[in-house]
């Protein structure tokens, strides 16, 4: 019991002080504290042993015998987690479009009606639309997670076609009047495709002639001595 009070955590501060005091030769001078007692005196440490218990964001696994990593925190998981992984799985083209998200205060989703669809003000179409309307009609309408993805999908697709006529129809009412937009990317990167072929093409011709010479070369230097092993042989019957 009596060593229970000596190593008490409210007591530290009070014997790490009395044995800075404290002499173990006598005629020395004390000795330097701690750098740590100043700190410990403004804010000393609790008493509690045991570490608390996190909050836990999901049911336990009643299957589970022995209880593991009880005092990590827990993942915190959303239901839109998984229907945002679903949704770009099948459309990952639309991470490659560039969003907005500069809000005005963090709370502009107080403002956002998922009964009316996928418009909403000030928000441009996106996958996220698709996963707010699909969690509304889910929440609400008591569809399944398929039945409302197919539903949001759809309306997604048409919204989308709906732009690229808006975008198109555009872009010939501006050249009607003069307008110049340029190359598209489609006609950069067919640029591009051939530039690289032509130097492709130039560097494979030069490669064919030097290995053509260098294959040329090999035979240069070979004496084709058929010749003169004929003419001895027609000397050696003359001689018989």
């Amino acid at each position: 019991m009596g060593k229970g009070r000596i190593f008490q955590a409210a007591k530290v501060y009070q014997r790490a002080s009395e044995a800075a005091a404290t002499n173990v030769v006598s005629g020395l001078p004390p000795r330097n504290p701690p750098l740590w007692l100043k700190a410990i005196e403004s804010i000393p440490p609790a008493e509690i042993n045991t570490r608390p218990y996190p909050i836990q964001h999901s049911p336990p696994n009643p299957r589970a015998r022995k209880p593991r990593n009880l005092f990590r925190p827990t993942k915190i998981v959303y239901p839109e987690d998984e229907l945002r992984r679903d949704f770009y799985r099948d459309h990952p083209w639309e991470l490659a479009r560039p969003r907005m998200i500069i809000e005005l205060d963090g709370k502009d989703a107080r403002f956002l009606d998922w009964s009316k669809g996928l418009r909403q003000r000030g928000i441009p179409l996106s996958g996220e639309s698709v996963v707010q309307r699909q969690l509304w009609l889910m929440e609400n309408q008591g569809m399944t997670k398929q039945e409302a993805y197919d539903k949001a999908r759809h309306e997604f697709y048409k919204l989308r076609q709906l732009e690229q006529m808006e975008r198109r129809i555009a872009v010939e009412e501006a050249r009607m009047v003069g307008g110049y937009f340029g190359k598209d990317l489609l006609s950069v990167g067919m640029e591009l495709e051939n530039r690289t072929y032509e130097s492709w093409k130039k560097w494979a011709t030069t490669e064919i002639a030097r290995q053509e010479s260098a294959r040329a070369s090999m035979y240069t230097n070979v004496v084709d001595n058929s010749a003169l092993e004929e003419s001895e042989e027609d000397e050696l019957l003359a001689q018989n």
